[in-house]
């Protein structure tokens, strides 16, 4: 209801339980992308209006209903989580579109029950989507109060200017920066420029000045507008920021622009066309995803969903659109999240832009114009960005032509969500197809990657488009932009099949006897190599000289332990518990805790599990535990000194993890430890906790070697420790003084480093006879350093569960005590460089040439 025209009460919808929005067991509710507002667990079993306005949406599955009150302010009324999978059972709408609600009308029934049964929670949402010149003011109810219904719950305020001087308010700033992304402002880092903006509560605008003389500018709100303005690496930007944190978002804003990117799935080097000779029958293509295939090329499209053409009227349309958006939205951010906690960063960051470019007001804004025009929704949308699509794939950046196939899957998302067809069958695929494409969507790309094509080629896209990320993650050999003789060649394309050669950039569409004989001994020699390796995979690795070497797993979950298991792992040799306390609104439980570190133990079957207590700090922070900001945090408050301020948490974990059974398959890991008196602190206080529960056996305790201080004093550390554990990415930064973040420095902090090798080779020095040493850093699979690594005399390599084999299949051929023979002079020289180098000589010899007589010197 309105109280005056200066403030908008908001009712309690139901008789419930207060819950604050960021505690919603939901990413999108709890990250306030769709807005701020409060959550309600309710008591009763009716909702009613919040307050008096217009009903502008109801769900479909009447989930979910959207009021816009006469100032213009939109709030979405959101019945339960997930509640959209019930299709509307147990939900009875009381209200239509474009019904006149006054505060405290009922709007829907339903049954609490059926929906407790269907539902992840019935927690209740009520969220401003549109605060249209109103601010919300903070709740006065706090977590786990009860209110009842038609209680005040919310007040809002009208801003105290007008949007247009809205500038006036706070300070102004601006800065000068040249943009420093290889790729240009494409949609990730415009997907984080605008976070930014949202995370200072300022407004940001991004300029550039055109050698015309001409002035683009486009604001954060707008990923289209930052995009169009085509700004590649090395253009000079003014970055102008209104509001109380103008310095502090100008700080993130221009660290993010300035920072080269580090793709963890970059394109391969051979992603150029211009040393590919072609011969008759050949077309070229960029090396999106190397590899080699054959088989029978075949064409594949899948038609856009059919929606209407016009209309039933713009408010009625306007609300469909906001439904599908919210519903697709929705659908993204579990995407996100399901990649996030499997570890999958490049996929997590796709589902964010694309949950970014969604809610973009520009495309919003264009597809509005069509429904003014009469349109329905769907085919307003599919106007709208197939508008942005043909902008992108003309303006003469590779970059943003790339971006096209992002904004197709948008396209194809949102028109499925407002088209009466069903879900749109997949074309059949033949076996080992090769597939040829004009462009394919991420969300294609995943579905077509699920029949297990041999290859993919593509008309167009790029080497850093989000479908070639997805490929190259997915070990699927593909080429691009390979321009419209693509398809034309696929009606002319032998029946017996193509070779698709994604290492020189090639396809082959009339291949002789002599090249298919080639690339088909290749591919099985390829595929020999990993079916053997698998094989063998849960055998112990003995190497050639009759060394026993442990090939462990890292993992971050129980589920990941799983996989380990299933790929032959000797055991875990990192579990990372941090991600049980990571994207949470409070430290996990004991039982949360003890139930995911018993689950991890029962997949690897009484194998030993290294379970690594809470590791924060750094690149790592914990939104209910902020530390104190310190100019370095590498440097700060970590690992083990965590304990000393916040020995609580200590607390609670080492009981969950003595919780466990076997407690003779549990080993507990202590990160950062710099010196003795830190490891022996905790095994004083891990005595007397299991002293207290009455327990007969004792995990073993071990510490990481992260730093010199701890490598130069590991005899001391190995008199307390049952097992050391060499973290190798750690131990390079601070060894070389180069922080393993900044991408500038990451092909320089390398652990072929000399220093590096030598505190290793301390390490293991001063362990011989206490007890093992293993590596879980990065470096252990490194086909490099591996070898080099158990010729120093490691015990156990901890590697990616899909590595295991490979790594057991390469120990296997080495010989140790021949590559041992070598460590005097590989320590000997200069760089990182030089070891790589010659130890990369050595280790390409056949193995029946490598004796233990000193062969580098002859090198």
């Amino acid at each position: 209801m309105a109280d005056s025209n200066q403030s908008i009460t908001l009712q309690a919808p139901v008789a419930g339980v207060v819950v604050p929005l960021t505690a919603v067991p939901d990413p999108v509710f709890a990250g306030l992308t769709l807005g701020e507002g409060i959550a309600i667990d309710p008591l009763g079993e009716c909702l009613h209006a919040p307050c008096d306005g217009v009903v502008v949406q109801c769900a479909r599955t009447h989930h979910a209903f959207t009021l816009k009150t006469e100032a213009g302010v939109e709030l979405l009324l959101h019945l339960g989580l997930d509640t959209v999978e019930l299709k509307g059972e147990g939900i009875e709408p009381l209200v239509t579109v474009g019904d006149q609600v006054r505060a405290g009308d009922p709007m829907c029934r339903f049954d609490a029950d059926a929906l407790a049964r269907g539902a992840s929670a019935l927690i209740t949402p009520l969220v401003i989507t549109e605060a249209a010149g109103w601010q919300l003011l903070p709740p006065k109810h706090r977590e786990g109060e009860r209110v009842s219904l038609g209680e005040p719950l919310l007040v809002l305020t009208r801003t105290a200017v007008e949007l247009a001087d809205t500038r006036a308010d706070g300070p102004l700033a601006e800065r000068r920066v040249i943009l420093a992304l290889a790729s240009g402002l494409h949609a990730r880092p415009a997907a984080r420029l605008r976070a930014i903006a949202r995370e200072h509560s300022v407004s940001l605008t991004v300029q550039h000045e055109r050698s015309t003389g001409n002035v683009n500018s486009a604001s954060a709100d707008s990923l289209s507008a930052l995009m169009n303005l085509g700004l590649t690496d090395g253009a000079a930007l003014t970055l102008i920021v209104q509001g109380e944190a103008a310095e502090a978002a100008l700080d993130a804003a221009e660290r993010l622009l300035t920072t080269p990117e580090v793709e963890e799935h970059s394109a391969p080097p051979s992603s150029t066309l211009t040393a590919v000779t072609l011969k008759k029958g050949e077309l070229a293509g960029l090396v999106a995803s190397p590899g080699l295939a054959i088989g029978p090329l075949v064409s594949y499209q899948l038609p856009l969903p059919t929606v209407p053409l016009m209309g039933e009227g713009e408010a009625v349309e306007t609300a469909r659109l906001k439904e599908a958006l919210l519903r697709v939205g929705e659908a993204l951010a579990q995407a996100e999240a399901q990649a996030t906690r499997q570890g999958q960063s490049a996929e997590a960051e796709i589902f964010a832009a694309h949950g970014a470019w969604l809610e973009d007001p520009d495309l919003v804004a264009a597809a509005g114009e069509f429904i003014g025009e009469g349109h329905s929704a769907g085919h307003a949308w599919r106007e709208a960005l197939g508008a942005e699509a043909a902008q992108l794939a003309v303006s003469g950046n590779t970059l943003l032509a790339a971006r096209v196939a992002d904004l197709r899957d948008l396209q194809r998302r949102v028109m499925a969500e407002l088209s009466d067809d069903q879900q749109a069958v997949l074309p059949e695929l033949p076996e080992g197809a090769i597939v040829a494409a004009e462009e394919l969507t991420p969300s294609e790309l995943v579905a077509v990657a699920a029949l297990h094509p041999a290859g993919l080629c593509l008309a167009g896209g790029g080497t850093t488009s989000h479908v070639a990320i997805l490929a190259r993650a997915r070990g699927i050999p593909c080429l691009v932009a390979m321009g419209s003789a693509l398809m034309k060649a696929v009606n002319d394309a032998p029946d017996e099949g193509v070779i698709l050669d994604a290492e020189d950039g090639r396809l082959v569409l009339t291949p002789s006897s002599t090249q298919w004989a080639e690339v088909t001994e290749r591919i099985d020699i390829s595929r020999r190599d990993a079916e053997t390796a698998r094989s063998a995979a849960f055998e112990t690795v003995i190497t050639r000289d009759g060394r026993k070497v442990g090939v462990y797993a890292n993992v971050g979950s129980a589920e990941e332990a799983r996989l380990a298991a299933a790929n032959g792992a000797d055991g875990v040799g990192l579990l990372r518990s941090e991600f049980l306390f990571l994207e949470r609104d409070s430290a996990p439980s004991e039982t949360t805790q003890r139930d995911e570190y018993q689950a991890a133990l029962e997949a690897l079957g009484g194998k030993p599990v290294i379970i690594r207590t809470l590791d924060i700090g750094a690149d790592k922070q914990l939104p209910y535990l902020r530390l104190p900001s310190v100019p370095n945090p590498a440097l700060g408050v970590r690992g083990a000194r965590l304990w000393a301020s916040h020995p609580e948490l200590l607390e609670t974990q080492l009981r969950a993890l003595l919780g466990v059974t076997p407690l003779e398959a549990l080993h507990i890991m202590l990160p950062m430890v710099s010196e003795v008196g830190e490891l022996r602190e905790v095994r004083q206080r891990l005595e007397a906790l299991a002293s207290e529960m009455g327990l007969d056996s004792r995990p073993r305790l071990g510490a990481m070697i992260e730093v010199p201080s701890a490598a130069l004093c590991a005899d001391s550390l190995a008199t307390e420790a049952d097992f050391l554990s060499i973290g190798t990415n750690d131990l390079t930064q601070y060894t070389l003084a180069m922080d393993r973040e900044d991408p500038a420095l990451s092909a320089r902090a390398d652990v072929l480093h000399p220093a590096v090798l030598r505190l290793i080779q301390t390490t293991v020095e001063g362990a011989k006879g206490h007890c093992p040493v293993g590596v879980c850093g990065a470096a252990a699979s490194d086909d490099l350093a591996a070898p080099l690594l158990v010729a120093l005399g490691i015990d156990e390599l901890s590697v990616e569960p899909a590595r295991v084999p490979a790594v057991k299949a390469a120990l296997r051929r080495l010989d140790v005590t021949a590559l041992a023979a070598e460590l005097p002079v590989l320590l000997a020289l200069d760089g990182a460089g030089a070891v790589r180098g010659r130890l990369g000589e050595w280790l390409a010899q056949p193995t029946e040439t490598i004796t233990t007589t000193t062969t580098l010197e002859r090198c």
